[in-house]
């Protein structure tokens, strides 16, 4: 994973799943594959993994997850459905939740900036982050109860309250911005023009504190159970028919 470090934006991995730089202590991570919607499969998994890891030894105090082209994530990559096994599938979505759990914990403050859709698995990634900016436009949802995944629902809660998570995953339909503002998911919606201004305000309150003090503030704010959102999750995938149920609710969206 290639850094620039300095005061400009070049020295992005090209062609990686993820593109990533630091400048001033804010690290940037892109997630790359805009012709897939950026969906996450296990190559995105690593290669965020590896940015995160880069982003940490370089010091950064502020995480920023952004996604190249017209949407942040779609969801879990299914690209590979036909020849991938129930295991192998189920492996695939367990990574996410650790990598999840993982942003979530980052001892340094962390900001998602998304348009587009922001479904399944790339909600959950946003979710995830402290700081969760929208543009106007941007599209929610959670679709994964549709196929019997249980994934992130215990972060989900903490930011929504339990009631609104619940109608939220129950439905699975998009909201909007707006509503998604409303609701708390989002922390604030900003036009493409006043993204610096709100990356320089998040950045400067990320570097007031070192980073024990910041991992001391999540430790005790957090309202995620990590346990037992993992054991929810791997039950969910454990049952038999994992694939099954994917391609029947995916024939069934393509249907609409």
């Amino acid at each position: 994973m290639k850094w620039a470090v300095g005061y400009d934006m070049g020295g992005y991995a090209v062609g990686e799943p993820v593109e990533s730089g630091i400048v001033d202590g804010v690290a940037t991570l892109w997630l790359a594959r805009p012709e897939r919607g950026n969906a996450i499969g296990s190559e995105m998994v690593s290669a965020i993994e590896a940015a995160l890891d880069d982003a940490m030894a370089a010091g950064a105090r502020l995480v920023i997850i952004r996604g190249r082209g017209r949407n942040f994530c779609t969801g879990l990559d299914l690209a590979d459905l036909e020849t991938v096994t129930d295991g192998e599938l189920a492996l695939r979505i367990i990574r996410i939740e650790v990598l999840l759990q993982r942003i979530h914990a980052l001892p340094v403050t962390t900001m998602a900036i998304a348009g587009g859709r922001v479904f399944g698995a790339g909600a959950d990634l946003f979710a995830a982050c402290d700081h969760r900016v929208a543009l106007p436009g941007t599209s929610f949802a959670f679709p994964g109860p549709a196929f019997g995944l249980v994934l992130g629902t215990g972060r989900l809660a903490g930011l929504v309250g339990d009631g609104a998570a619940r109608r939220l995953l129950l439905a699975g339909a998009p909201v909007d911005a707006a509503r998604a503002l409303a609701l708390g998911l989002v922390t604030d919606i900003a036009e493409e023009p006043a993204l610096e201004d709100a990356i320089t305000a998040v950045r400067a309150a990320a570097v007031r504190l070192d980073a024990a003090t910041v991992a001391a503030l999540h430790g005790r704010t957090r309202r995620a159970d990590d346990d037992a959102d993992l054991a929810a999750l791997a039950r969910s995938v454990a049952r038999a028919g994992l694939k099954a149920r994917v391609v029947a609710y995916r024939a069934a969206a393509l249907r609409k």
